[in-house]
């Protein structure tokens, strides 16, 4: 048996949140929102994205894609995880900097031809700068929901 607090103190704190829905759209017409950086802000439930350069559609693991968020800061994310039209996950970075140790992932399960299981989940678990914890503890499974409803009026809209 390991030892809990071998790595030292354990933040009692859920640093994992997650929300999901179905969405009544094709699991390839939500995948091009979220992989498409440029469309990220129009669904952004966090209200934290301001613009993407166009062209940094995600293709694979090690895809870097820039976004400037809304106070300006630029922050350069970095696909971890990667399946077409299934996942795709990054972790954001200041520019030139290793990522910060937060992740944003999505998943997409298909429920027939045009619904989609959408699973939205961050994860702070590698966040150590304190300055950044009062914003991740912000990041709630409201938040994220929101997200994947905004995603979702886009998609059934376009549909």
């Amino acid at each position: 048996m390991t030892d809990p607090t071998a790595a030292g103190p354990r933040d009692p704190e859920s640093r994992v949140v997650s929300a999901e829905r179905v969405v009544n759209a094709p699991s390839e017409a939500l995948f091009e929102l979220i992989a498409d950086p440029a469309a990220q802000p129009r669904w952004d439930g966090n209200d934290n994205l301001r613009e993407a350069p166009q062209g940094q559609r995600v293709r694979a693991v090690g895809d870097v894609f820039r976004m400037i968020l809304t106070k300006g800061a630029v922050r350069e994310n970095h696909v971890v995880e990667f399946e077409e039209g299934r996942l795709i996950a990054w972790m954001p970075a200041e520019e030139g900097a290793p990522p910060i140790g937060q992740l944003w992932r999505w998943e997409l399960e298909p429920r027939g031809e045009d619904a989609t299981l959408v699973r939205h989940t961050y994860d702070w678990t590698r966040l150590e700068d304190p300055q950044r914890l009062p914003r991740a503890r912000a990041t709630t499974a409201d938040k994220l929901r929101a997200s994947v409803d905004r995603l979702a009026a886009l998609a059934e809209g376009e549909a």
